[in-house]
Order: structure tokens, then C-alpha cells, then sequence
């Protein structure tokens, strides 16, 4: 098999591309340097019993989000589809006999493809929807920060109403699209909850976001704080309740393979070629496990003004991290799509 030599050159000028978007910028400037040092140093000299294990990795390094957006960066096509394939073939729970229609160049069975959903327990069902919810947010920030110039002069980023319908209209995802969206609400609302069940845990007078500043600490722990208060004045937008209430022993059986599937998931996104795409993803993930934990974890969060961190709940500073920036993230979500609707509505007009 041969290719033309301009279909060479120009997969070579897309690769070259990708490469270039998708690198992430891991410049930080001297003060922050210092900085993440004291992290260290004070969180080491806490109970450090609930490590992650990438910190210590002699290629981990830290890196700042905000030189880093999350963008169109080029990644897509087979290398994209098949984390994706993994992620759902491998970890959600459903039939054999299922395969998910990711492949664009396969045809998809659109609203059909969610009728197995049915006959699955509330938390297989759940735990589908979570992903779906996470894939959908990714998509929409691609979406919404794509690459639509790119010369010499000038980069342009902005809305790519054309990107947003292929993965979102109805008519183009044979039913599929409102699906997605509504997995992605499902999503925020479960995230909205875990912040407002995690209070407790933010309001002990030990707590503080250490950054060596104790006037810049108690400021950020006030902002901290109002944030969650205000995801605890809604009234129960995710009844978390209703998942594992069956005879204990099956319960607990089926939220260790809760635990096992999202891990897993964890280690998929290791694989994402693109190390941009890869920072995000795993933020998300973890964001999405921080939350997981909490929703799971209202007695120990309860009991920590009586047996203290070290017998009870405990967040380290990297899953706060992630938790505020992947609630961060869905939240942008819901946000770009009131953007794309109106931005819809002025086309059709």
C-alpha cells in the first residue's frame, strides 16, 4: 500500500500540528517554584496516609493551569477514538454484546444505542452517565475554544458551531446528542452535591490551604468556604441515597467494582498521546473520583470533629485541586451551551 506523496505531506503537517497544540507550556516562574516546595514540605509533615503515587514518579511534574487552557489541540481521529472505546467497552457496565458506535466511519444506531441502558440496576446506569456527562463536557470546551485561524499573524480561537453539531444535534447523532447533554447535567448535579456534602470537612479550624501566607491563606479558605455554601443551599439536586441501598453484602460488592471500573479509567487516560489533552483528562477523572468519594463517605465526613483526619475523611491538596477544577470545568460546560444555543439561533435567523 503507497499514499500519494502530497496525502504524506500533508498528515505529516496535521501531525506536526497536533504535536505543537497539544504540548503543554510546564514554565513556572522562580516564586512559584519556592512555592510548591513549602506545599511540600507542609504536606508531608501532615497525615499523609492517602498518597498518590504520581507525585513521587520521577517524570511527574507540576504545571500551570492557567499557562495550560483546555482547547482544540488537534487530537482526534483513531488514537482519540480508541481511549474513548476503551474507556466505555472495558468499564461500563453493560451486555457483551453491546458496542458502543464511536467509529465515524461506522454507521450509529442513534437513540437505539441508550435502549440497553433499561435493564441495567440505577448504578450501572449511573455509572455510565457519569462518563457520558464527562465526555460530553470535554467535548463541548473543544468545541468552544477551537482553533479556527491559524497563519502566521494571527491564531484565532472561538466557537466551532460546525464541530458542536457532529457531536451534539439530534438529527446528525441519530438521537444520541440530547442524550449526551443530559448526562452532562447529571453530571454537574451529582458534583454539585459532593460539594455541598463535603462543608464539614472545610469548615475545621485546621483546614487551610497552606501557601506560606497566613493573610492569603484565611482569604482563600473564606472564598473556599462561600463557594460551598452556596452548592449547599440548593436542596438536594443529587440524591446519592438511592445508589448501594440493597442487601449489604451485593451493595458492597458492586461498589468495590464502582471503584475498580474508575480506576481503571484513571490508568486509560495515562495513554492519551496528547499530553495537554492528558492533563486535562486525568484533572476531570480525579475531580470526578474526589467527588465519588465524598458522595460515599457521609459518616466519616460526619465524624471528624469527633475522631480527627487521621481516623476519619481526608482530601489531599491534589484531589482539592481536582475537585474544584473539574466542578470548574462542567460548570463552563453548562455555560457554553446557553453560548451555542444563541449562537444557533443567530445562524438560523
Amino acid at each position: 500500500y503507497t499514499e500519494e506523496p502530497n496525502v504524506i505531506s500533508q498528515n505529516a503537517r496535521e501531525c506536526e500540528k497536533a504535536e505543537k497544540l497539544g504540548a503543554v507550556n510546564n514554565s513556572l516562574s522562580e516564586e512559584t517554584k519556592q512555592a510548591v516546595l513549602d506545599w511540600s514540605r507542609h504536606d508531608d509533615s501532615t497525615d499523609n496516609f492517602c498518597e498518590v503515587d504520581d507525585e513521587h514518579c520521577p517524570d511527574a511534574e507540576y504545571v500551570d493551569l492557567l499557562l495550560n487552557p483546555e482547547r482544540y489541540t488537534g487530537y482526534k481521529g483513531l488514537e482519540a477514538w480508541k481511549i474513548w472505546n476503551s474507556i466505555y467497552e472495558e468499564n461500563c457496565f453493560k451486555p457483551n454484546s453491546i458496542r458502543r458506535p464511536f467509529n465515524p466511519l461506522l454507521p450509529g444506531k442513534g437513540g437505539s444505542f441508550h435502549n440497553w441502558l433499561k435493564g441495567l440496576c440505577l448504578e450501572k446506569r449511573s455509572f455510565y452517565r457519569t462518563i457520558s456527562g464527562l465526555h460530553s463536557s470535554i467535548n463541548i470546551h473543544l468545541s468552544a475554544r477551537y482553533l479556527l485561524r491559524d497563519t502566521w499573524y494571527e491564531r484565532k480561537w472561538g466557537h466551532n458551531i460546525t464541530e458542536f453539531k457532529q457531536r451534539f444535534d439530534a438529527q446528525i447523532t441519530k438521537g444520541e446528542g440530547p442524550c449526551r447533554l443530559r448526562n452532562l447535567y447529571f453530571l454537574y448535579l451529582m458534583e454539585l452535591r459532593a460539594l455541598s456534602k463535603v462543608l464539614p470537612f472545610f469548615e475545621r479550624s485546621t483546614f487551610q490551604l497552606y501557601t506560606g501566607d497566613s493573610t492569603l491563606d484565611a482569604k482563600n479558605k473564606k472564598l473556599l468556604l462561600e463557594i460551598v455554601n452556596l452548592a449547599k443551599s440548593f436542596p438536594f439536586p443529587f440524591d446519592e441515597r438511592s445508589l448501594f441501598a440493597g442487601e449489604k453484602k451485593e451493595a458492597e460488592n458492586l461498589k468495590e467494582e464502582f471503584r475498580l471500573h474508575f480506576k481503571n479509567i484513571s490508568r486509560i487516560m495515562d495513554c492519551v498521546g496528547c499530553f495537554k489533552c492528558r492533563l486535562w483528562g486525568k484533572l476531570q477523572t480525579q475531580g470526578l473520583g474526589t467527588a465519588l468519594k465524598i458522595l460515599f463517605s457521609e459518616k466519616q465526613i460526619n465524624s471528624l470533629l469527633v475522631s480527627g483526619p487521621s481516623q476519619g475523611f481526608h482530601l489531599k491538596r491534589q484531589d482539592i485541586v481536582a475537585l474544584f477544577n473539574a466542578f470548574g470545568r462542567i460548570s463552563t460546560s453548562i455555560q457554553e451551551l446557553q453560548n451555542f444555543r444563541e449562537l444557533l439561533e443567530t445562524v438560523q435567523k
